[in-house]
């Protein structure tokens, strides 16, 4: 169900129309729309210049995302101006953080959307030994983001504490809930309601 937060969203799409270019991640304010949909260090799945940008605030450790990531590929692969932005929101605690900070720093070797996918399909707890046996059976080499979240934290960590700052403005509730076009939808997404969704987006 789309939530009800229409003056927001009008106020999100009229300061969109005025931005005249991308601006930096610096932004303070977690409701900034170009920040929102084209946070440069945000991995975007599929087309990365696709017309409708849909946004989706997961956690690896959440069910309903996992159940969901399926569909948002079918749907992607069917629509190709479907451009799918990946925020991480790790509300289950230490391992959900723990492995979205080592799914980004895979990034460095070209690896996330291996990584990603691997996790998002993972039957497995991702505790302990759990998260890097199913990075490491999958291909992806964990030494090596491991070794990148080393060097690389602070910038991985403020990304995560950007997504968490826009969910909490949007006032979602928890894992999943997306942004597609200026809709908020929070939870669990039907195909039909995305498609409608994106429609609406395409105006």
């Amino acid at each position: 169900m789309m939530l009800d937060r229409r003056g927001l969203i009008a106020g999100l799409a009229a300061l969109a129309a005025t931005l005249p270019s991308r601006r930096s991640a610096a932004a303070t304010d977690p409701l900034d729309p170009d920040l929102v949909l084209h946070d440069p260090e945000a991995p975007a799945l599929r087309n990365p210049e696709g017309d409708v940008t849909v946004v989706e605030y997961f956690d690896y450790r959440c069910p309903y995302c996992r159940a969901g990531h399926p569909m948002m590929l079918e749907e992607a692969d069917r629509d190709p101006g479907l451009r799918l932005v990946m925020k991480d929101w790790p509300v289950f605690g230490p391992d959900s953080l723990r492995a979205a900070r080592l799914v980004l720093a895979a990034g460095a070797q070209g690896q996330y959307v291996l990584a990603h996918d691997t996790l998002m399909r993972a039957k497995g707890g991702l505790g302990g030994r759990g998260l890097p046996v199913a990075l490491g059976a999958a291909g992806v080499d964990v030494a090596a983001a491991e070794a990148a979240l080393a060097a690389d934290g602070a910038r991985i960590d403020a990304l995560i504490a950007r997504n968490r700052a826009q969910a909490a403005a949007f006032g979602f509730p928890g894992t999943p809930a997306y942004v597609i076009g200026f809709a908020l939808f929070p939870g669990v997404i039907e195909r039909r309601t995305l498609r409608d969704a994106v429609a609406r987006a395409r105006g």
